[in-house]
């Protein structure tokens, strides 16, 4: 990486701590220089007490000195505490708005970039080298660890630098101390390096050991997993995995914690004999009068705080290059654009819900595939049509839809709304006018209101009406909190656990909530029983309305509902029409789907 693009993203990487949170950067900064200015103030003054004690001054002065020292060491100890406290609460909004940056990067991405697996695989990867001490957190420690060692130098060459003016210790004494000083940094610093060597390897093996545990506790936690675990009997192989991986892990630390004592060894020797030497030249400068007892204490303390500082900071600006590899995918990922083009023209908001949608030799093949999931589809209907979409598993049903709400932009070919390009569209107000239930919708861990409204404030009274309308008003006044019955136990102990088919309504009445123009159901009654199914297709028309109602379904009885039937294969649409003009034509594929599933409702002759 160049020296212009370290700078570059240095400079970012600042600029995103104080976004996250100004108040906690500041109050860490702030407490990292009161914290490496705090073991100096009893050096400094334990010298100047020695020295009058050792000029046999009165009490009087030696309080006062005592005092000074106590009354200092307390005021910034009572502002570092308090400093402390508040970062710890302004640490809160950090992690919050750490969090909240990934899902307002999800929501403003394009929605080809959400199911993209490398997308998926790199966002992982970067909030599990979070988790592992490296990228956005990195950055807090090491700018703090990175103030507090350069204030240390700071108060240790002030402190220090009245030594280098004593006349007692001589020219070569003052070199060699010099040359040991830079020769003991510069074997921290190869061996700083070394270390930090260690520590990315191993950290770098670490990301994926946490990727694959962070996916192993997610299972292991769900209690939904408990009835697979006991049916089939895994909880002994679990616990195997569970307990080799972090064996392996353990290793693997264990053979980096030993090659980084052996390398750090060289430090301790070296340090030693620096302070062995600093003692014995001030010493023997002391016995001849040149220098304090005061000062030897403070030289010596000061000394060796300067070298650990030295050494640290060398270490933390190591660890700080390194981390730069880790902001750069960091960034990577929050860079991803949208290439969505964004239209501008107004959706028309028309009284009589007057509209066409076209699809026009529409071809589509998915990102980082080569294979088309849809092939030269064409297709007209309007506003009040009921449509099914019917066809074998894979043939691009759910694709025909992702397209038509805009979810992927078509590969070739174009879809119209009135005649105009859907991409000429404003995008949010084009995508306002669909109400979806996808097979794969979710539902959330809140109050079954909020489930439904898909927001905090609704209208009760429609809220219910949706519910009752898509089959779930028995259910509902069985529910003692009513609307405020929160769906699952994740965030209250007294939620309620809903079937398969019970959450699928729940889904229903939120596209009915909506209340928007175009109705796409995707296999929606897929975990009803027949009588709830029986139920919601006797109201398709009332549920429906006046809406374009678009109808994905492998149960082609309920297709009969429908004005016009659209029969997918292989990414084509092979037939059109309706129920009985399709029925009609033997050797067709809806003939062939339509008996393949009569024969298991007739009895054989």
């Amino acid at each position: 990486m160049k020296l212009s693009e370290h700078m570059q993203i240095a400079k970012r990487s600042v600029g995103l701590l104080f976004s996250l949170s100004k108040a906690h950067i500041i109050c860490r900064i702030l407490a990292s220089v009161i914290g490496a200015v705090l073991p100096y103030v009893p050096i400094y003054f334990s010298a100047r007490l020695l020295d009058r004690l050792y000029e046999g001054s009165g009490a009087g002065v030696l309080a006062f000195y005592v005092l000074l020292t106590v009354g200092i060491v307390f005021l910034l100890s009572l502002l570092h505490t308090w400093l402390s406290s508040r970062r710890r609460m302004a640490g809160t909004e950090m992690y919050r708005n750490e969090n909240w940056k990934y899902s307002e990067k999800a929501m403003q991405m394009a929605y080809e970039s959400i199911e993209d697996r490398d997308v998926a695989l790199l966002r992982s990867r970067i909030q599990r080298e979070t988790q592992t001490g490296y990228n956005i957190f990195q950055l807090f420690s090491t700018l703090e660890q990175i103030v507090g060692n350069m204030t240390k130098i700071g108060m240790s060459l002030w402190l220090t630098a009245s030594f280098f003016m004593l006349k007692a210790i001589s020219l070569p004494a003052k070199a060699a101390l010099i040359g040991g000083l830079a020769l003991t940094l510069l074997c921290r610093i190869v061996t700083t390096k070394r270390v930090a060597k260690l520590d990315e390897r191993f950290y770098g093996e670490c990301v994926y050991w946490n990727m694959v545990s962070g996916k192993f506790d997610e299972y292991v936690d769900d209690y939904h997993s408990g009835k697979d675990i006991r049916i089939y009997d895994m909880a002994e192989g679990l616990l195997t995995y569970s307990t080799a991986l972090n064996r392996e892990v353990c290793r693997k630390e264990h053979r980096k914690n030993m090659g980084q004592t052996r390398v750090r060894l060289a430090n301790v020797v070296m340090s030693r004999i620096l302070q062995f030497g600093v003692y014995l030249l001030l010493l023997s400068t002391a016995l001849g009068g040149g220098v304090s007892v005061g000062s030897i204490a403070r030289y010596v303390s000061c000394i060796m705080l300067l070298l650990e500082a030295a050494s640290n900071l060398v270490y933390n600006l190591q660890v700080a290059i390194v981390n730069q590899e880790y902001m750069k995918r960091f960034f990577s990922y929050f860079d991803i654009p949208n290439h969505m083009y964004q239209g501008s023209l107004t959706v028309e908001k028309r009284d009589d819900n007057d509209y066409n949608v076209e699809f026009r030799d529409v071809s589509f093949r998915y990102p980082h595939t080569q294979e088309y999931a849809l092939r030269h589809v064409n297709l007209k209907f309007k506003v009040g049509e009921k449509l099914a979409v019917v066809g074998m598993n894979g043939s691009g049903k759910t694709t025909f839809i992702k397209l038509m709400c805009r979810l992927y932009d078509p590969t070739e070919g174009e879809i119209l709304l009135n005649g105009v390009n859907i991409k000429k569209y404003d995008y949010e107000e084009y995508i306002s006018i669909f109400s979806v239930v996808f097979q794969d919708f979710r539902l959330f861990s809140f109050t079954l209101g909020q489930n439904v409204a898909a927001g905090t404030v609704y209208d009760e009274t429609l809220v219910r009406q949706c519910l009752e309308q898509a089959g779930f008003g028995e259910r509902l006044e069985s529910l003692g909190m009513g609307l405020d019955t929160c769906l699952y136990k994740d965030c209250d102990e007294n939620g309620v656990e809903i079937s398969g088919g019970e959450a699928q309504k729940i889904a229903l009445a939120r596209a009915l909530y909506k209340d928007a123009p175009f109705m796409i159901l995707d296999e929606p009654t897929a975990a009803l029983d027949p009588i709830s199914e029986y139920e919601v297709f006797s109201r398709f028309n009332e549920i429906a309305k006046d809406k374009t109602a678009i109808y994905i379904s492998h149960r082609l009885a309920s297709c009969r509902f429908c004005d016009k039937i659209a029969v997918f294969d292989e990414g084509r649409i092979v037939q059109t029409g309706n129920h009985g003009e399709l029925l009609a034509q033997e050797g067709g594929k809806y003939y062939e789907l339509w008996h393949a599933q009569a024969q298991y409702y007739t009895s054989e002759q």
